[in-house]
């Protein structure tokens, strides 16, 4: 594998794993919010909304962000390959 091959996998891993982080921040924060108001929400057809629209955002959030990951994965070269000769080059620059 090439150094440029390498350092694409890098930076794809890393984005992979900045990912998994943020789904699994977006879930336990969502979760922790309907569970800290639960209490405090009177009427139970407010709280079939609530926990609809809380469903609504993790699964559409979730779906984008792994739609994301899936584009990155299919398109990896170009996407990384130009952010490592933009870096090189600014990096070059700077010498």
């Amino acid at each position: 594998m090439s150094d440029m091959q390498q350092r694409i996998e890098a930076l794809y891993r890393s984005d992979l794993r900045g990912s998994a982080l943020l789904i699994v921040c977006l879930w336990a924060t969502i979760l922790f919010v309907l569970i800290m108001t639960w209490p405090y929400i009177p009427n139970m057809g407010i709280k079939v909304v609530v926990a609809a629209a809380a469903a609504a955002v993790l699964i559409f959030n979730t779906a984008a962000i792994l739609a994301m990951v899936n584009h990155y994965k299919e398109d990896k070269d170009f996407i990384y390959g130009l952010d490592i000769k933009n870096a090189d080059a600014f990096r070059n620059r700077k010498s």
